[in-house]
């Protein structure tokens, strides 16, 4: 059973070791990551993003018992368990899945994991527009026609990152 767990992002190693020793090695912990690259001084930087901030998804078979997540409610590294997750667990299936259908090979999700809507806004993660905001007025197969202040363009999907604004 999955379970979302909020830990503290600077022990989250520790969380690993104790969700070993209290679980075993047939647990599966799940981030879905961001890669956001900006130009800072003329430079290209290359940062990383949780995109859940500071949750993670949690898999063992275990955690459908009450009593299993209870042991586990005070080991290092943890804050809480998000309440819910036993009712919602199609819901994090089908999101895992789709986290993970559009991870790139580096393990970073891609461009084709925000579903992309017309006359609506977005703002660049990544390249030399990164923090611009943008309006989609065309969508083809593998083009974007974008309107960016007074200007229109066309841009290619695979090339940038943008997120919802």
């Amino acid at each position: 059973m999955w379970t979302v767990l909020k830990f503290d992002k600077k022990n989250l190693s520790v969380l690993k070791e104790d969700l070993k020793s209290k679980l075993g090695n047939d647990f599966e912990i799940y981030i879905p990551k961001l890669r956001i690259q900006k130009y800072q001084n003329k430079k290209l930087i290359s940062k990383e993003l949780n995109l859940l901030g500071d949750y993670l998804f949690c898999f063992h078979k275990s955690l459908e018992h009450k009593k299993t997540v209870n042991s586990l409610m005070f080991i290092r590294g943890l804050k809480y368990f998000l309440d819910g997750f036993a009712e919602s667990q199609k819901d994090i299936e089908k999101f895992i899945k789709k986290c993970k259908d559009s991870e790139s090979e580096e393990g970073f999700l891609s461009r084709n994991f925000f579903d992309l809507d017309i006359n609506k806004k977005y703002r660049f993660s990544s390249g030399p527009f990164a923090d611009k905001i943008f309006k989609i007025i065309n969508l083809q197969r593998n083009r974007i026609g974008i309107l960016m202040g007074n200007i229109k363009t066309t841009i290619k999907k695979k090339e940038f990152l943008f997120t919802p604004a």
